[in-house]
């Protein structure tokens, strides 16, 4: 009510309204986590995606606490089904094993047929090419330029619609594509055709691996992250920093590098971008996806704490001694 097709306020005209109509029966918006609902003494909590709920509860009567308070003001479907798509996902839960497999089956089957790109003659293993290692060299170098010829008007809009559409299925359930499509987001504005070379290698690995599943277990909702980043991997002697975001059990000693490691999990976020920087050395470069990793957790933290999910000290994990050592000052820096 209130809205019209294309009207730019309507999104936040209806959320107001929803929020008006909720208050009176104990529901309000979480502080920090957009898009989260909570109720003031119900353990009950639901998400918001436009006019899909997807909703959180312990007792059933909660839940129909929910639904009948809905049901005053707008027209409710419910689907109690094991199997569920929300927010574009498909959602299969598996309530004996304690597991949930979030999937977006026949995706790439429609993006490849869009983009009308055959069925390779080889499996193809890789979405990327990884550069070839040099042994017995004390010093890494950095790739040389790309000097290939560049792409016409055509092939250009042909590689962002690949990227544009490639990218939601890379974030939602397979992150492998992530540091091929950041690679060759950051070339689409004067691609070339080593660019499309690489397009043709990354739809041929979506081809060979169509139906990618992320699935989570259930845990004690603590959040881990393991951090690294990879030096001189880009152009112009850039880098590339990533991160693992998952939830698990917590940790005995997070201070302690030999402790057992908790049990892996489903990624609930990856990082994987190109630091706009140039760092100096490797264990620079690690020190920054730490601070990148970090930042990242901070948003995540929150919405667990208002989920109902306490937080202890979150530990993020590094591979480099010395960068592990100046964030947890038992090193001192020489030159800041």
């Amino acid at each position: 009510h209130g809205g019209m097709y294309g009207l730019p306020h309507a999104g936040i005209l209806a959320n107001q309204q929803l929020e008006e109509f909720l208050e009176p029966h104990g529901y309000y918006q979480a502080p920090h986590t957009a898009g989260l609902w909570l109720h003031k003494t119900r353990p009950l909590s639901f998400t918001l995606i436009v006019d899909n709920f997807g909703i959180k509860y312990v007792d059933k009567a909660d839940a129909d606490h929910l639904f009948n308070t809905l049901k005053l003001k707008y027209n409710v479907s419910i689907d109690w089904s094991d199997k569920q798509h929300y927010g574009g996902l498909t959602v299969k839960w598996d309530y004996n094993a304690r597991t949930c497999n979030i999937s977006l089956p026949g995706y790439i089957e429609q993006a490849l047929a869009c983009f009308t790109h055959k069925q390779p003659i080889f499996h193809e293993a890789s979405p990327h090419e990884h550069p070839r290692k040099q042994y017995g060299t004390r010093v890494q170098l950095t790739a040389k330029p790309n000097n290939t010829p560049a792409l016409d008007l055509f092939n250009r809009r042909h590689v962002r619609k690949v990227v544009g559409v490639l990218l939601f299925y890379a974030r939602a359930v397979d992150g492998t594509l992530l540091p091929a499509l950041g690679s060759i987001s950051a070339q689409q504005n004067w691609p070339t055709t080593k660019t499309m070379k690489a397009i043709t290698k990354l739809l041929n690995y979506c081809a060979c691996n169509p139906d990618a599943t992320v699935r989570y277990r259930a845990s004690d909702m603590i959040l881990h992250v393991e951090s690294n980043a990879l030096y001189l991997s880009e152009s112009e002697a850039r880098l590339r920093c990533a991160g693992f975001f998952y939830l698990s059990s917590a940790s005995n000693n997070i201070h302690d590098p030999n402790a057992p490691a908790p049990p892996i999990n489903g990624a609930i976020h990856i990082l994987c971008c190109i630091m706009r920087k140039v760092m100096a050395s490797a264990s620079k470069a690690k020190i920054g996806a730490l601070f990148y990793n970090g930042k990242d957790a901070c948003p995540l933290c929150f919405t667990l704490e208002e989920m109902g999910h306490p937080q202890p000290p979150t530990p993020i994990v590094t591979d480099n001694i010395t960068a592990a050592g100046i964030a947890n000052n038992t090193v001192k820096q020489q030159q800041s």
